[in-house]
């Protein structure tokens, strides 16, 4: 490991058959490929790491443009304009609008469109909120996400883009956005990693040495899943179930899997239960609510759409269910309203937010509900 610089560069040579012990082969210094625009250099000095940066991104190389802006969309969209969005070249797949990936290139480097920021172009070039504010507020972003019949049998896949493109939402998203519902979520940005929930004994194969777990016991438990900690490629269990990647690489598209650990981390990970006994919470603080009435809420905060008929009779008996349970079982409503760190407002009867908190979980773990529409 280098943390000081050499007063000297190393000497690099061509690898006779790659043999990286013999050292006959020609003395060469930082370049590009031949075959590629060359980086300017009239002083004739050795070229270093800025000249690259400032190669990558000079106007005559059109690339790196187009595949930032072809990620941004896929961000949005679930696919990007090219599909592979990590080989965004021949051997990849062709843009399906290649004059729309072209434009929005164009644009990110040098806004022209009114919507661009104040000032000079010099000063909003490579601009990531213009770009990003240009997709969203776009007709093809604002589009019902319900495929359109006409094109379905031509366009399966929605690569043209007739309708917007519902997916499950990314691992560390399911987590925020059950934190969101519940109120707990921390925006706080940067800073060091906070440590979530984990169970006892996960990282017991990594002790060397050794060493103990600690989770966050104040607002940091709530920060955005971007922060989580983890330990090299012991990825945080939840983060694991819905398909984050563990760093060992770098990538540009996650694969995606269904799986029954999934429901099952939704219904059981002590964040998950938390957020669910602090939503339950905050349903019953209106004490004059109804039954109906909470549903509602509980639905307009979790999906944004009113509890439909069949949902309603469903949860409404489900609710009943868990009222008897809990009031007959005592010990286990004090168990599951004891998960977590958020404290319980004073004044709720236990047994009653016990079974709120069950009907929570059940929103929480519907597919609506980790699906982006």
């Amino acid at each position: 490991m280098v943390s000081v610089a050499r007063e000297q560069p190393a000497i690099t040579r061509v690898l006779p058959r790659g043999n990286w012990q013999d050292e006959s082969g020609e003395i060469v210094q930082p370049t590009t490929p031949h075959f590629l625009p060359q980086l300017p250099n009239p002083e004739g000095r050795r070229r270093t790491r800025v000249d690259l940066a400032r190669w990558l991104v000079a106007r005559e190389n059109p690339l790196t443009a187009r595949a930032v802006v072809n990620r941004l969309w896929k961000q949005f969209f679930g696919t990007g304009l090219s599909a592979v969005v990590d080989d965004l070249g021949v051997q990849g797949d062709w843009p399906v609008h290649a004059d729309l990936l072209d434009w929005l290139a164009c644009e990110f480097v040098e806004p022209q469109t009114a919507s661009a920021a104040q000032g000079s172009k010099e000063a909003t070039r490579w601009d990531v909120k213009h770009i990003v504010k240009l997709i969203v507020t776009s007709a093809t972003y604002c589009q019902d996400s319900s495929q359109r019949l006409d094109v379905k049998e031509i366009d399966p896949n929605n690569r043209l883009w007739a309708a917007q493109s519902p997916r499950r939402l990314e691992a560390e998203f399911v987590r925020d956005n059950a934190l969101f519902i519940a109120g707990l979520l921390n925006l706080d940005l940067g800073g060091p990693s906070s440590h979530p929930y984990q169970p006892a004994g996960y990282y017991a194969n990594i002790q060397f040495p050794d060493r103990d777990y600690y989770p966050e016991l104040d607002e940091r438990q709530y920060r955005r899943g971007v922060y989580a900690h983890w330990q090299r490629t012991f990825l945080h269990p939840m983060l694991a179930n819905f398909d984050a990647p563990s760093r060992e690489e770098c990538i540009g598209s996650r694969v995606e899997s269904n799986t029954p650990q999934q429901a099952l981390t939704l219904l059981n990970d002590p964040t998950f239960t938390e957020a669910s006994r602090v939503f339950a919470a905050r349903l019953l603080t209106p004490g004059a609510a109804s039954d109906e009435q909470r549903l509602d809420a509980a639905f307009e905060r979790a999906l944004a759409r009113p509890v439909t008929g069949k949902e309603k009779m469903s949860l409404l008996k489900f609710l009943e269910q868990q009222r008897q349970h809990h009031h007959e079982d005592t010990e286990e409503a004090a168990k599951l309203l004891k998960v977590g760190i958020a404290p319980t407002p004073a004044g709720l009867e236990k047994s009653e937010l016990a079974a709120w908190t069950q009907v929570c979980r059940v929103i929480l773990n519907l597919q609506e509900t980790v699906t982006r529409y």
